[in-house]
């Protein structure tokens, strides 16, 4: 997702891969909590890029073994 592109609907990260991880509390698919998958419908697109800009930290500072 690009950070610039303000006028554009903010997709979901869901890629259908649903399963919550033990170690993190994070989808193991989308990197979201719990929180944020079901709060995702009703966040403004703000606040929804603020979480895509989160997922990427979250993948990055997970070890693949506690994935």
């Amino acid at each position: 997702m690009s950070d610039g592109d303000v006028a554009t609907p903010v997709p979901s990260p869901c890629n259908s891969v649903c399963r919550m991880s033990a170690a993190t509390g994070w989808c193991e698919g989308c990197w979201r909590t719990l929180d944020e998958i079901v709060a995702w419908g009703r966040l403004d697109d703000a606040a929804k890029r603020a979480i895509w800009l989160q997922l990427a930290a979250r993948r990055a500072g997970v070890p693949a073994t506690a994935r």
